[in-house]
């Protein structure tokens, strides 16, 4: 997608923090945070939202969990973390690439919003 903000981060075309990449997935700081660390995990491939899942990205979803764990280690956010997936406008999506929210760095409450 050419007009994808972060098909635009993967290319390279738009500066971000990244604090993990791999050949499938990238992990950047949020440039908005709503918790003292948020990070979002991103597959490179361009998915819509989590709806746009098939079968044949289970694999690459499942990384993605997996790295959430190792990013959070990595960047001292400890076990206390809130992972986040939001699929559509209505849900609060804002950018139409399926990325994972992780919250941490302070309490988080129940429900959530």
């Amino acid at each position: 997608m050419t007009d994808c903000l972060f098909c635009k981060i993967v290319a390279g075309q738009i500066p971000a923090q990244i604090v993990y990449e791999d050949h499938e997935i990238m992990a950047f700081r949020d440039i908005a945070p709503v918790a003292p660390q948020h990070i979002l995990i991103i597959p490179k491939k361009h998915l819509v939202g989590p709806s746009s899942i098939t079968e044949e990205d289970e694999q690459l979803i499942g990384r993605m969990m997996r790295i959430a764990g190792k990013v959070a280690a990595d960047n001292e956010i400890g076990d206390a973390y809130r992972l986040v997936l939001s699929n559509g406008a209505e849900a609060g999506q804002l950018v139409f690439h399926l990325h994972m929210h992780i919250l941490g760095g302070r309490p988080m409450h129940w429900p959530p919003g």
